[in-house]
Protein backbone atom coordinates (compact mmCIF):
# COMPACT_ATOMS: atom_id res chain seq x y z
CA UNK A 1 0.00 0.00 0.00
CA UNK A 2 2.93 2.60 0.65
CA UNK A 3 4.78 1.83 -2.66
CA UNK A 4 1.25 2.20 -4.30
CA UNK A 5 1.01 5.62 -2.45
CA UNK A 6 4.60 6.60 -3.37
CA UNK A 7 4.10 5.87 -7.27
CA UNK A 8 0.89 7.63 -7.54
CA UNK A 9 1.68 10.60 -5.85
CA UNK A 10 4.79 11.24 -8.65
CA UNK A 11 1.99 10.04 -11.29
CA UNK A 12 0.40 13.28 -10.12
CA UNK A 13 3.40 15.65 -10.04
CA UNK A 14 4.04 15.64 -6.81
CA UNK A 15 8.00 15.53 -6.76
CA UNK A 16 8.62 12.73 -4.06
CA UNK A 17 12.21 11.37 -3.70
CA UNK A 18 13.00 7.84 -2.64
CA UNK A 19 15.40 9.54 0.28
CA UNK A 20 11.49 11.06 1.55
CA UNK A 21 10.21 7.91 0.86
CA UNK A 22 12.36 5.92 3.19
CA UNK A 23 12.28 9.26 5.99
CA UNK A 24 8.21 7.66 6.14
CA UNK A 25 9.33 4.41 6.57
CA UNK A 26 11.56 4.75 8.92
CA UNK A 27 9.24 7.09 10.96
CA UNK A 28 6.47 4.48 10.75
CA UNK A 29 8.70 1.71 11.87
CA UNK A 30 10.01 4.18 15.30
CA UNK A 31 5.74 4.23 15.46
CA UNK A 32 5.88 8.10 15.22
CA UNK A 33 1.82 7.26 13.76
CA UNK A 34 1.18 4.07 15.14
CA UNK A 35 -2.40 3.26 14.53
CA UNK A 36 -3.74 6.86 14.19
CA UNK A 37 -5.09 7.37 10.42
CA UNK A 38 -4.94 11.54 11.23
CA UNK A 39 -1.68 11.12 12.94
CA UNK A 40 -0.40 9.14 9.89
CA UNK A 41 -1.81 11.75 7.29
CA UNK A 42 0.50 14.55 8.75
CA UNK A 43 3.51 12.51 9.26
CA UNK A 44 2.83 11.66 5.39
CA UNK A 45 2.24 14.87 4.42
CA UNK A 46 5.66 16.55 6.44
CA UNK A 47 8.04 13.82 5.02
CA UNK A 48 6.82 14.54 1.49
CA UNK A 49 5.31 17.55 0.46
CA UNK A 50 8.00 20.37 -0.11
CA UNK A 51 5.66 22.70 -1.80
CA UNK A 52 1.81 23.89 -0.54
CA UNK A 53 0.90 23.96 -4.14
CA UNK A 54 1.00 20.25 -3.95
CA UNK A 55 -0.85 20.02 -0.98
CA UNK A 56 -4.27 19.59 -2.40
CA UNK A 57 -2.50 16.82 -5.22
CA UNK A 58 -1.32 15.08 -2.02
CA UNK A 59 -4.83 15.47 -0.51
CA UNK A 60 -6.47 13.52 -3.55
CA UNK A 61 -4.49 10.86 -3.78
CA UNK A 62 -4.21 9.70 0.21
CA UNK A 63 -8.19 9.92 0.32
CA UNK A 64 -8.04 7.40 -3.11
CA UNK A 65 -4.69 4.99 -1.61
CA UNK A 66 -5.79 5.16 2.28
CA UNK A 67 -10.07 5.45 1.92
CA UNK A 68 -11.93 4.41 5.15
CA UNK A 69 -8.60 4.25 7.27
CA UNK A 70 -9.99 7.40 8.84
CA UNK A 71 -13.24 6.76 11.52
CA UNK A 72 -15.59 9.99 11.02
CA UNK A 73 -16.23 11.94 14.59
CA UNK A 74 -19.72 10.07 15.81
CA UNK A 75 -21.31 13.21 17.37
CA UNK A 76 -23.90 15.21 16.17
CA UNK A 77 -24.00 19.16 17.35
CA UNK A 78 -25.60 20.36 20.13
CA UNK A 79 -25.18 17.56 22.47
CA UNK A 80 -26.48 14.63 20.38
CA UNK A 81 -24.09 11.67 20.50
CA UNK A 82 -24.35 8.04 18.50
CA UNK A 83 -22.48 5.80 16.34
CA UNK A 84 -24.73 5.12 13.58
CA UNK A 85 -24.44 1.58 12.43
CA UNK A 86 -23.34 1.78 9.09
CA UNK A 87 -26.07 -1.15 7.64
CA UNK A 88 -28.44 1.39 8.51
CA UNK A 89 -27.01 3.87 5.69
CA UNK A 90 -26.39 1.02 3.36
CA UNK A 91 -26.93 1.95 -0.44
CA UNK A 92 -29.30 -0.45 -2.06
CA UNK A 93 -31.51 1.32 -4.59
CA UNK A 94 -31.74 5.05 -4.65
CA UNK A 95 -35.60 6.26 -4.67
CA UNK A 96 -35.97 9.27 -7.67
CA UNK A 97 -38.64 11.22 -6.82
CA UNK A 98 -40.92 13.36 -9.61
CA UNK A 99 -41.26 16.84 -8.78
CA UNK A 100 -44.78 16.54 -8.30
CA UNK A 101 -44.17 13.68 -5.47
CA UNK A 102 -41.56 16.13 -3.90
CA UNK A 103 -43.98 18.63 -3.57
CA UNK A 104 -46.01 16.69 -1.33
CA UNK A 105 -43.32 15.96 1.09
CA UNK A 106 -43.91 17.77 4.51
CA UNK A 107 -40.55 19.39 6.57
CA UNK A 108 -41.08 18.55 9.96
CA UNK A 109 -41.58 22.17 10.82
CA UNK A 110 -38.39 23.76 11.67
CA UNK A 111 -34.69 23.63 13.52
CA UNK A 112 -36.63 22.77 17.18
CA UNK A 113 -38.60 20.06 15.63
CA UNK A 114 -35.44 18.24 13.31
CA UNK A 115 -33.03 18.00 16.51
CA UNK A 116 -35.42 17.03 18.69
CA UNK A 117 -36.70 14.51 16.55
CA UNK A 118 -33.49 13.07 15.91
CA UNK A 119 -32.99 12.34 19.35
CA UNK A 120 -36.07 10.61 19.46
CA UNK A 121 -35.55 8.45 16.75
CA UNK A 122 -32.01 7.06 17.54
CA UNK A 123 -33.18 6.31 21.18
CA UNK A 124 -36.03 3.75 19.20
CA UNK A 125 -34.63 2.73 16.27
CA UNK A 126 -33.53 -0.84 16.07
CA UNK A 127 -32.41 -1.82 13.01
CA UNK A 128 -31.90 -0.64 8.94
CA UNK A 129 -34.34 1.29 7.19
CA UNK A 130 -34.67 1.80 3.03
CA UNK A 131 -37.34 3.69 1.19
CA UNK A 132 -39.46 5.04 4.10
CA UNK A 133 -40.13 8.29 5.95
CA UNK A 134 -39.87 8.31 9.58
CA UNK A 135 -37.15 6.69 10.26
CA UNK A 136 -32.85 7.40 9.80
CA UNK A 137 -32.15 5.76 6.19
CA UNK A 138 -31.81 5.79 2.72
CA UNK A 139 -33.48 6.30 -0.29
CA UNK A 140 -36.89 7.73 1.00
CA UNK A 141 -38.35 10.86 2.13
CA UNK A 142 -37.44 10.67 6.00
CA UNK A 143 -35.62 14.02 7.10
CA UNK A 144 -32.38 11.94 8.71
CA UNK A 145 -30.43 10.06 6.20
CA UNK A 146 -29.00 9.57 2.32
CA UNK A 147 -29.82 9.60 -0.88
CA UNK A 148 -33.54 10.39 -0.17
CA UNK A 149 -35.44 13.83 -0.24
CA UNK A 150 -36.80 15.68 2.27
CA UNK A 151 -37.55 19.88 1.70
CA UNK A 152 -35.28 20.35 5.29
CA UNK A 153 -33.45 17.72 7.25
CA UNK A 154 -30.35 16.52 8.31
CA UNK A 155 -27.69 14.54 5.87
CA UNK A 156 -26.18 11.21 7.16
CA UNK A 157 -24.20 8.93 5.79
CA UNK A 158 -23.75 10.26 1.97
CA UNK A 159 -21.12 11.41 0.24
CA UNK A 160 -22.00 14.33 -1.29
CA UNK A 161 -24.70 16.68 -1.60
CA UNK A 162 -28.03 15.72 -4.26
CA UNK A 163 -30.64 18.12 -3.06
CA UNK A 164 -29.00 20.92 -1.60
CA UNK A 165 -31.61 20.47 0.86
CA UNK A 166 -29.96 19.50 4.02
CA UNK A 167 -30.00 22.09 6.95
CA UNK A 168 -27.01 19.90 8.88
CA UNK A 169 -24.22 17.06 7.46
CA UNK A 170 -23.58 14.82 10.30
CA UNK A 171 -20.19 13.70 8.62
CA UNK A 172 -16.83 15.78 8.33
CA UNK A 173 -16.65 17.07 4.91
CA UNK A 174 -13.31 18.39 3.43
CA UNK A 175 -12.48 20.89 0.79
CA UNK A 176 -9.67 21.52 -1.33
CA UNK A 177 -7.71 24.64 -1.42
CA UNK A 178 -8.20 27.10 -4.08
CA UNK A 179 -5.10 27.13 -6.26
CA UNK A 180 -3.43 30.26 -6.66
CA UNK A 181 -1.36 29.91 -9.63
CA UNK A 182 -4.02 28.83 -11.87
CA UNK A 183 -3.46 29.97 -15.53
CA UNK A 184 -5.79 32.71 -16.39
CA UNK A 185 -7.00 32.69 -20.22
CA UNK A 186 -8.28 36.12 -20.13
CA UNK A 187 -6.82 39.53 -18.65
CA UNK A 188 -10.41 40.98 -18.03
CA UNK A 189 -10.41 39.88 -14.37
CA UNK A 190 -7.23 41.49 -13.27
CA UNK A 191 -8.11 44.33 -15.68
CA UNK A 192 -11.64 45.00 -13.57
CA UNK A 193 -9.62 44.05 -10.69
CA UNK A 194 -7.06 46.98 -10.96
CA UNK A 195 -9.95 49.76 -10.09
CA UNK A 196 -9.14 49.00 -6.72
CA UNK A 197 -4.98 49.34 -7.16
CA UNK A 198 -4.11 52.85 -5.56
CA UNK A 199 -0.26 53.34 -5.78
CA UNK A 200 2.27 54.97 -2.99
CA UNK A 201 6.17 55.06 -2.83
CA UNK A 202 7.05 53.41 0.29
CA UNK A 203 9.96 51.47 1.63
CA UNK A 204 13.74 52.58 1.40
CA UNK A 205 15.17 54.81 -1.66
CA UNK A 206 16.48 52.54 -3.73
CA UNK A 207 14.83 52.61 -7.43
CA UNK A 208 16.67 54.88 -10.15
CA UNK A 209 14.47 58.01 -10.42
CA UNK A 210 15.91 58.65 -14.31
CA UNK A 211 13.97 62.50 -14.65
CA UNK A 212 15.55 63.14 -11.14
CA UNK A 213 19.27 62.13 -12.41
CA UNK A 214 19.04 63.96 -15.95
CA UNK A 215 17.76 66.69 -13.78
CA UNK A 216 20.53 66.83 -11.30
CA UNK A 217 22.86 65.99 -13.79
CA UNK A 218 22.44 68.83 -15.90
CA UNK A 219 22.10 70.88 -13.04
CA UNK A 220 25.87 69.73 -11.98
CA UNK A 221 27.45 70.59 -14.93
CA UNK A 222 26.91 67.31 -16.96
CA UNK A 223 28.47 65.66 -13.43
CA UNK A 224 26.51 62.25 -12.81
CA UNK A 225 24.48 62.94 -9.86
CA UNK A 226 22.15 59.91 -9.33
CA UNK A 227 18.47 59.90 -7.73
CA UNK A 228 17.12 57.50 -5.93
CA UNK A 229 13.31 57.17 -5.15
CA UNK A 230 11.36 54.43 -2.95
CA UNK A 231 9.55 51.46 -5.18
CA UNK A 232 6.06 52.40 -6.40
CA UNK A 233 3.93 50.04 -4.82
CA UNK A 234 0.12 49.31 -4.37
CA UNK A 235 -0.96 50.51 -1.22
CA UNK A 236 -4.50 49.07 -1.10
CA UNK A 237 -5.17 46.22 1.62
CA UNK A 238 -7.39 43.55 0.99
CA UNK A 239 -9.43 40.78 2.73
CA UNK A 240 -10.08 38.13 1.15
CA UNK A 241 -13.07 35.74 2.25
CA UNK A 242 -14.06 32.83 0.02
CA UNK A 243 -16.80 30.25 0.71
CA UNK A 244 -15.97 26.89 -0.32
CA UNK A 245 -17.37 23.46 -0.92
CA UNK A 246 -21.26 22.82 -0.74
CA UNK A 247 -23.08 24.54 -4.04
CA UNK A 248 -19.73 26.35 -4.37
CA UNK A 249 -18.57 23.32 -5.82
CA UNK A 250 -20.15 24.93 -8.81
CA UNK A 251 -18.19 27.59 -9.36
CA UNK A 252 -14.56 26.70 -8.38
CA UNK A 253 -13.36 27.28 -11.84
CA UNK A 254 -14.25 31.26 -11.53
CA UNK A 255 -13.35 31.80 -8.11
CA UNK A 256 -10.10 30.31 -8.70
CA UNK A 257 -10.08 32.73 -11.69
CA UNK A 258 -10.45 35.47 -9.12
CA UNK A 259 -8.29 34.16 -6.15
CA UNK A 260 -5.38 33.60 -8.65
CA UNK A 261 -6.20 37.35 -10.34
CA UNK A 262 -6.05 39.04 -6.46
CA UNK A 263 -2.79 37.10 -5.42
CA UNK A 264 -1.15 38.89 -9.04
CA UNK A 265 -2.88 42.37 -8.39
CA UNK A 266 -2.70 42.90 -4.60
CA UNK A 267 0.96 42.98 -2.42
CA UNK A 268 -1.26 43.22 0.90
CA UNK A 269 -3.89 40.05 0.78
CA UNK A 270 -5.07 37.83 3.67
CA UNK A 271 -7.37 35.54 2.21
CA UNK A 272 -9.75 33.27 4.70
CA UNK A 273 -11.96 30.39 3.93
CA UNK A 274 -15.51 29.77 5.14
CA UNK A 275 -18.04 27.51 4.81
CA UNK A 276 -21.64 29.29 3.77
CA UNK A 277 -21.33 31.51 6.19
CA UNK A 278 -18.48 33.29 8.79
CA UNK A 279 -18.65 32.14 12.11
CA UNK A 280 -16.61 31.85 15.10
CA UNK A 281 -13.80 30.70 13.56
CA UNK A 282 -12.29 30.95 9.65
CA UNK A 283 -9.18 29.12 8.46
CA UNK A 284 -6.61 29.35 5.53
CA UNK A 285 -5.94 25.85 4.51
CA UNK A 286 -8.86 23.82 3.51
CA UNK A 287 -8.03 20.82 5.01
CA UNK A 288 -10.91 21.15 7.73
CA UNK A 289 -9.32 19.48 10.50
CA UNK A 290 -5.96 21.92 10.58
CA UNK A 291 -5.37 24.67 12.20
CA UNK A 292 -8.66 27.33 12.55
CA UNK A 293 -8.20 30.98 13.08
CA UNK A 294 -10.85 32.97 15.12
CA UNK A 295 -12.62 35.29 13.95
CA UNK A 296 -11.94 37.53 16.68
CA UNK A 297 -8.43 37.53 16.11
CA UNK A 298 -8.77 38.41 12.61
CA UNK A 299 -10.99 41.40 13.35
CA UNK A 300 -8.36 42.71 16.06
CA UNK A 301 -5.25 42.14 14.04
CA UNK A 302 -6.42 43.91 10.51
CA UNK A 303 -7.04 47.79 10.32
CA UNK A 304 -9.86 49.13 9.19
CA UNK A 305 -7.95 50.92 6.08
CA UNK A 306 -8.49 47.14 4.80
CA UNK A 307 -11.18 46.36 1.95
CA UNK A 308 -13.15 43.24 2.21
CA UNK A 309 -14.14 41.31 -0.07
CA UNK A 310 -16.59 38.13 0.68
CA UNK A 311 -17.43 35.52 -2.11
CA UNK A 312 -19.83 33.00 -1.39
CA UNK A 313 -23.29 32.14 -3.50
CA UNK A 314 -24.74 33.13 -0.23
CA UNK A 315 -26.81 29.54 -1.08
CA UNK A 316 -27.78 28.11 2.42
CA UNK A 317 -30.16 26.91 5.13
CA UNK A 318 -31.95 30.50 6.43
CA UNK A 319 -31.25 28.93 9.70
CA UNK A 320 -27.70 29.44 9.30
CA UNK A 321 -27.87 33.15 9.34
CA UNK A 322 -30.42 33.89 11.86
CA UNK A 323 -30.07 30.97 14.62
CA UNK A 324 -28.00 29.87 16.40
CA UNK A 325 -26.81 26.18 16.01
CA UNK A 326 -27.83 26.58 12.83
CA UNK A 327 -25.04 26.18 10.56
CA UNK A 328 -24.25 23.19 8.88
CA UNK A 329 -21.65 21.43 9.91
CA UNK A 330 -20.91 22.37 13.55
CA UNK A 331 -23.03 24.01 16.67
CA UNK A 332 -22.17 28.08 16.27
CA UNK A 333 -23.13 29.47 19.74
CA UNK A 334 -24.00 32.75 17.84
CA UNK A 335 -25.91 33.38 14.82
CA UNK A 336 -24.05 34.25 11.39
CA UNK A 337 -25.60 37.18 10.44
CA UNK A 338 -24.14 38.76 13.63
CA UNK A 339 -20.64 37.65 12.69
CA UNK A 340 -21.37 39.35 9.56
CA UNK A 341 -22.43 42.45 10.96
CA UNK A 342 -19.07 42.07 12.94
CA UNK A 343 -17.40 42.66 9.66
CA UNK A 344 -19.33 44.64 8.24
CA UNK A 345 -18.20 46.79 11.28
CA UNK A 346 -14.93 46.49 11.57
CA UNK A 347 -14.16 47.26 7.55
CA UNK A 348 -16.77 49.97 6.22
CA UNK A 349 -15.70 49.30 2.71
CA UNK A 350 -16.90 46.18 1.81
CA UNK A 351 -18.13 43.92 -1.03
CA UNK A 352 -20.26 40.64 -1.56
CA UNK A 353 -19.26 39.05 -4.50
CA UNK A 354 -21.51 36.22 -5.63
CA UNK A 355 -21.12 33.71 -8.89
CA UNK A 356 -25.04 32.80 -9.14
CA UNK A 357 -26.20 34.64 -12.06
CA UNK A 358 -28.34 37.96 -10.59
CA UNK A 359 -31.58 36.93 -12.32
CA UNK A 360 -31.59 33.85 -9.77
CA UNK A 361 -30.97 35.55 -6.08
CA UNK A 362 -34.14 36.75 -5.14
CA UNK A 363 -35.73 32.88 -5.54
CA UNK A 364 -32.97 31.67 -2.64
CA UNK A 365 -34.00 33.39 0.88
CA UNK A 366 -30.28 33.41 2.36
CA UNK A 367 -29.59 35.48 -0.58
CA UNK A 368 -31.89 37.67 -0.02
CA UNK A 369 -31.15 37.94 3.77
CA UNK A 370 -27.41 38.49 3.23
CA UNK A 371 -28.21 40.73 0.17
CA UNK A 372 -30.17 42.93 2.64
CA UNK A 373 -27.08 42.73 5.81
CA UNK A 374 -24.43 43.57 3.14
CA UNK A 375 -26.80 46.62 2.66
CA UNK A 376 -26.98 45.58 -0.83
CA UNK A 377 -23.89 45.78 -1.77
CA UNK A 378 -23.68 42.71 -3.50
CA UNK A 379 -22.67 42.23 -7.33
CA UNK A 380 -22.42 39.67 -9.35
CA UNK A 381 -18.85 37.82 -9.94
CA UNK A 382 -18.76 38.76 -13.35
CA UNK A 383 -16.51 41.28 -15.50
CA UNK A 384 -19.30 44.07 -15.39
CA UNK A 385 -20.15 43.02 -11.80
CA UNK A 386 -16.64 42.79 -10.70
CA UNK A 387 -16.01 46.79 -12.09
CA UNK A 388 -18.95 48.17 -9.85
CA UNK A 389 -17.91 46.35 -7.04
CA UNK A 390 -14.22 47.65 -6.90
CA UNK A 391 -15.69 51.11 -7.43
CA UNK A 392 -17.92 50.48 -4.56
CA UNK A 393 -14.74 49.67 -2.60
CA UNK A 394 -12.94 53.11 -3.47
CA UNK A 395 -15.74 54.98 -2.73
CA UNK A 396 -16.66 53.32 0.54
Amino acid sequence: MFTRFFYELRQVGVPVSLREYLTLLEAMKAGVAAYDAEGFYYLARAALVKDERHLDRFDQVFAAVFKGLAREDGTADGGIQAEIPADWLRRIAERILTEEEKRQVQALGGWDKLMETLAERLAEQRGRHQGGSKWIGTGGTSPFGAYGYNPEGLRIGQDAGRNRRAVKVWDRREFRNLDDGLEIGTRNIKVALRRLRRFARTGAADVLDLDGTVRATASNAGWLDLKLVPERRNSVKVLLFLDVGGSMDDHVRLCEELFSAARAEFKHLEHFYFHNCVYESVWRDNRRRGERIPTLEVLRTYGADYRLVIVGDAAMSPYEIVRAGGSVEHWNDEPGQVWLQRLLAAWEHAVWLNPTPQRHWDYTESTRIVRRLVADRMFPLTIEGLDRAMRALMTG
